[in-house]
């Protein structure tokens, strides 16, 4: 049942990120999912230490910790609108 919750937070997240990053017509709800997922573990071991807040894959689904898990994934869709646009030029 974890598994379930990690997908739809994950997916949720990642479609919040790709509308505040401006990429939602880029990419699909796959990608959606793997940057919310991906971005709650980036951020749950790089930005929650900062902040002293906890992840979410501590189990806690507090408001900070995905929070947390946002700013994770909007830190990822930055480095790989970075790394893409490098790529193209």
């Amino acid at each position: 049942m974890n598994f379930v919750i990690w997908i739809a937070i994950g997916g949720i997240l990642g479609w919040l990120a790709s509308i505040v990053m401006k990429t939602r017509k880029q990419q699909g709800t796959m990608l959606n999912v793997v940057a919310g997922i991906v971005g709650a573990v980036v951020g749950g071991g790089l930005i929650a230490p900062i902040f002293s807040s906890s992840a979410v894959r501590q189990n806690d689904f507090s408001i900070s910790a995905l929070c947390v898990a946002l700013l994770g994934a909007l830190l990822l869709l930055a480095v790989i609108h970075l790394l893409w646009r490098e790529k193209s030029q």
